[in-house]
């Protein structure tokens, strides 16, 4: 008996796997990173047409700000109990059950994490265009032909822009694989390149804002246009979308759980600082932006007339330097953007792989996605079929409308993992808790009051494509029972 323990102990010592090697730096630029993309220099003209008070404009900031605070602090308990590959995968799996675990990463995979990473790359694309003008949605190399779903066709083309984003994406793929820290550098090189970016908008803004009088704040002040009933309410909720998405991805360090080195420590305190900074940097920004603008504004018309509501293309950023510096404003905001999404797409797909490698290890995915390259000791495989798929979804051109879809779901996710603290105390209140939510009962379960209100109001005024997300998601049920079959297959016949 001790001959096949030994072989055996041989073996899976001789098995690659995934080291140690992201300190709490690192792990808080990828936090950050991944959570600053475009999202912040485009959102504000939607949030604006739909909340038409500059008061409850910044109150969307605010309220999204303080649920991504307390989302992040309260998510630092369950990735100090449990610093594994997968994180937000393995926390509902262990809360909840395995399938609930697989729902979330089958969805992670399908949309949300590569519907993310195509979204990203082809803005990466659209504002590199800015500067080479070859680049252009316009300029079709190749035409596939057309997918007749029902009701909705989709063609598939590949314009230059597309080709950019996809060659974005397999590079940073291909770069992730040369070791956690290639792609730890690369994250945090760009992540400060990127806040540098938001501190020099801050920065202009408030030089430009002492000589100049704010055209955003009315004789009624930042309240006026706003009524204080359930109406008001409902569409700051439906509002809260823009930035609560554009703070999104804050979660992502947790899926790379298992190469953080001190996790108890550094996940925690990670989540903590990553969140306030980009959330404080998101606020200043937007008051920035009615400093430089008029927050009213029409269709037509000059730089001015157009306001935040409905600057050109709805990229307000590019409008408030441009009213601050002149011509050059489009062109520092584009770099500063191109700059963004590219560290942004990083960050995703750094993390993302790790969910698809450890819902293979559980017998839940391709077995292939587990392999660990034996020099690099990265996931190759699962960052390679990431980069496939998201390259095929770039193709399809229906990244925003697949992440619109999915909104209900994942704000439905992060209630659910929240909920997993509260269900994890009650199941396992002697498991070891090196950091406990800040704020335990209270703020966790403010969230999710605030958050079932945003799902109200996404169902209320977002039906369809509400129910739909949670088909996407209902889909992987049977996926699930066909892997779940697969896996006890495999291990009868071993």
């Amino acid at each position: 008996m001790a001959v096949p323990t030994t072989v055996n102990a041989a073996s899976k010592a001789a098995t690659p796997e995934l080291v140690k090697g992201l300190g709490l730096l690192d792990s808080t630029t990828i936090v950050m990173g991944s959570m600053i993309g475009s999202g912040v220099f485009i959102v504000a003209a939607e949030i604006a047409r739909e909340v038409r008070s500059p008061g409850l404009f910044l109150l969307c900031w605010i309220i999204s700000g303080g649920m991504t605070i307390t989302a992040a602090v309260t998510y630092g308990e369950l990735a100090g109990m449990m610093p594994h590959a997968g994180g937000q995968y393995v926390y509902l799996r262990e809360a909840f059950g395995p399938l609930f675990g697989f729902l979330y990463g089958w969805t992670l995979f399908l949309v949300i994490q590569t519907g993310t990473i195509a979204a990203v790359g082809v803005a990466f694309g659209k504002f590199l265009g800015v500067f080479v003008p070859w680049i252009s949605t316009q300029h079709i190399l190749v035409n596939l032909g057309t997918i007749n779903f029902p009701g909705h066709p989709v063609a598939l083309t590949l314009s230059s822009q597309q080709l950019v984003a996809i060659l974005a994406i397999g590079l940073l793929s291909v770069v992730n694989v040369f070791g956690i820290r290639t792609g730890a550098w690369v994250q945090n090189v760009f992540t400060v390149l990127k806040v540098g970016a938001l501190l020099g908008l801050i920065g202009l803004g408030l030089w430009w804002g002492a000589s100049h009088s704010a055209p955003s704040l009315p004789a009624g002040g930042l309240l006026q246009g706003a009524h204080w009933d359930i109406a008001t309410l409902t569409i700051v909720l439906v509002a809260l979308v823009g930035p609560l998405f554009s703070s999104d991805a804050w979660n992502n360090i947790t899926f790379a759980s298992g190469e953080v080195t001190n996790p108890k420590r550094n996940l925690p305190l990670a989540l903590f600082l990553g969140t306030l900074i980009v959330c404080a940097l998101y606020l200043a920004c937007n008051w920035i932006y009615l400093r430089a603008l008029p927050f009213y504004g029409s269709a037509q018309g000059g730089l001015l007339q157009r306001g935040v509501q409905y600057a050109a293309e709805d990229r307000v950023a590019t409008a408030a330097v441009q009213a601050m510096l002149g011509g050059r404003g489009a062109g520092l905001m584009a770099a500063a953007i191109v700059i963004s999404t590219f560290g942004c797409m990083n960050g995703l797909i750094l993390a993302g792989a790790r969910v698809y490698y450890a819902m293979a290890k559980d017998g839940l995915f391709f077995p292939s996605v587990a392999k660990v390259s034996p020099k690099y000791h990265t996931p190759a495989v699962s960052l390679g079929v990431q980069a496939l798929w998201a390259a095929l979804i770039t193709l399809t051109g229906t990244y925003s409308e697949l992440l619109d879809y999915v909104i209900f779901a994942v704000v439905l996710f992060y209630i659910l993992t929240i909920a997993g603290v509260f269900r994890l105390r009650r199941i396992r209140p002697d498991a070891p808790r090196p950091y406990r939510a800040w704020g335990y009962p209270v703020l966790p379960a403010i969230y999710i009051a605030f958050a079932l209100f945003v799902e109200w109001a996404l169902l209320t005024h977002k039906a369809l494509r509400s129910v739909a997300g949670l088909c996407i998601v209902a889909v992987g049920i049977p996926v699930y029972y066909f892997w779940r079959r697969r896996r006890v297959a495999a291990g009868n016949q071993a």
